[in-house]
């Protein structure tokens, strides 16, 4: 199986090594050539985006739907570059409007398509651990599932084309809530004389855990790191777009829009490139919790 991977960001570099050390045939190719050099100083054959190879797979880790939407029809416009029968996978966070949209262009240019966004993070790329939902056609996840298992620990196919794009947007739309309500919960009991570590002890042996409070806050929280990898510009995009997504759907979603509202309250706390785990720093702060601001940069990653 031949393997391009298109967007060699802290996610797409790390799932190309993975896949390489996995015996794949992978080739890098990024717009940046400083992300190009950086995978070639690790052993991956990179290429400039008007070099793209003819492969079975086009692996996609982009910020935005546009640049996917770019990738697919334009430059390097994988529509016609691509051989027919090969399969495109975007493990970009996008609008699952526009993926749909994506997918029929796809499946009618005589390729097949599968949207499979991660989670995981840098970490879980570069050791094959992340978790992927799958939206596409069954026959396609076989037709690449050695590919998915070399990348992830757990895969979950939930429906057709976009579908993965949706429970994306609903996961990180989970995430997003509970770091402000963990934040607040822990603010709480801190304020009232219990030491924070307790607190989420406490918290993570009832019926109130999650991964935020078991996951985020010993490793990037309260251990002062804030460097996950997945800025709180990128939550912000992934919160745009379950919004939108909901809108679209005529619904009407309260606690979304609550949330959405906290996020974008105020554009220097956390700023967009810091790590996304500092939307936290100001609800503890109120109770004397305060952790030094740590900027963890722009590439696209996954939380």
């Amino acid at each position: 199986m031949k393997i391009t991977v298109i967007g060699l960001g802290q996610m797409g570099g790390n799932m190309a090594l993975t896949l390489k050390r996995a015996g794949f045939d992978v080739t890098g190719s990024d717009v940046f050539e400083a992300a190009r050099q950086r995978l070639a100083d690790q052993g991956l054959d990179t290429v400039t985006p008007d070099a793209i190879p003819a492969s079975d797979v086009y692996l996609l880790s982009l910020p935005t739907s546009d640049h996917v939407r770019e990738v697919i029809e334009t430059s390097p416009g994988l529509l016609t570059l691509a051989p027919r029968g090969s399969v495109i996978v975007d493990t970009s966070t996008s609008d699952p409007v526009v993926s749909r949209e994506l997918a029929v262009k796809v499946i009618e240019a005589g390729l097949e398509w599968l949207d499979a966004p991660v989670s995981g993070g840098p970490k879980g790329a570069a050791s094959g651990k992340l978790g992927m939902l799958l939206g596409g056609d069954m026959a396609t996840i076989e037709r690449v599932m050695p590919m998915l298992e070399a990348m992830s620990a757990r895969r979950t196919h939930v429906g057709g084309p976009g579908s993965g794009h949706v429970v994306k947007l609903a996961n990180n739309y989970l995430c997003a809530t509970h770091l402000i309500a963990t934040a607040e919960a822990v603010t709480l009991a801190a304020k009232a004389g219990v030491d924070p570590a307790a607190c989420l002890a406490g918290l993570n042996s009832g019926s109130g855990r999650s991964a935020i409070s078991e996951v985020n806050f010993p490793e990037w929280i309260l251990s002062g790191r804030f460097d996950s990898g997945f800025t709180s510009g990128l939550m912000r995009k992934d919160l745009r777009l379950a919004r939108d997504a909901a809108a679209g759907l005529d619904l009407d979603l309260a606690l979304l829009d609550q949330v959405v509202a906290g996020w974008h309250a105020n554009a220097d706390r956390p700023a967009d490139a810091d790590d996304f785990n500092h939307i936290t720093s100001p609800i503890l702060a109120q109770a004397g919790i305060d952790f030094a601001p740590s900027a963890a940069g722009d590439e696209e990653t996954s939380a």
